[in-house]
């Protein structure tokens, strides 16, 4: 597998080297030590799967707060989405700035989410099955997120006729990037 940086602070993409014969082919999508060769130290505690009947859908913005935050891969094996980040750790260099690329059975890739980031996705054809791997259990009582369509980051979302959002998703506050925002614990910044 490969490790691709991205524009946001250690955030990474991930991608598969498919070995190929007349049967198909094989690829390694986890690999804890070529992940720690590029600083990244991760302990999947679940894994969890999410599937979307419809394009359009729209998961997110979610995260948990400290002492819960969760590093996940995202992977996507049936369909596309749009994987969607933001580095909200106060002291990065790109804090408020998001990621986004398109995730597909086709494409093979997947995105590494650290600590202190926000995720979502939005699906783009019918029938998406979705992937993560987590380092920290869900815990409720640390859930957090931040609005879709915030203007404090500007994402550039797909154009879909008809989006597809909880009630929820839909209630997140407005983010201030002059108060909000987290401050890790040291050495929890991405791994």
């Amino acid at each position: 597998m490969l490790v691709q940086s991205t524009p946001l602070n250690h955030a990474v993409v991930i991608e598969m080297e498919p070995i190929q014969d007349s049967r198909g082919f094989f690829a390694r999508g986890f690999c804890k030590e070529t992940l720690a060769q590029h600083g990244i130290f991760f302990d999947v505690v679940q894994s969890n799967m999410a599937f979307n009947h419809l394009p359009g859908t729209l998961r997110g913005m979610h995260f948990q707060v400290p002492p819960f935050c969760e590093q996940k891969i995202i992977s996507c094996y049936q369909g596309a989405i749009y994987d969607v980040i933001i580095d909200l750790n106060r002291d990065s260099p790109t804090f408020g700035q998001w990621f986004g690329l398109t995730l597909s059975a086709e494409n093979h890739l997947s995105l590494y989410v650290p600590k202190g980031f926000a995720h979502g996705y939005q699906t783009l054809t019918e029938n998406t099955s979705i992937h993560y791997m987590v380092s920290e259990y869900y815990t409720s009582t640390h859930e957090s997120g931040v609005r879709w369509d915030d203007s404090a980051f500007g994402i550039d979302w797909p154009r879909i006729e008809e989006l597809i959002i909880s009630p929820k998703d839909k209630q997140w506050k407005d983010f201030n990037k002059s108060t909000d925002g987290m401050i890790l614990y040291e050495g929890e910044g991405h791994g």
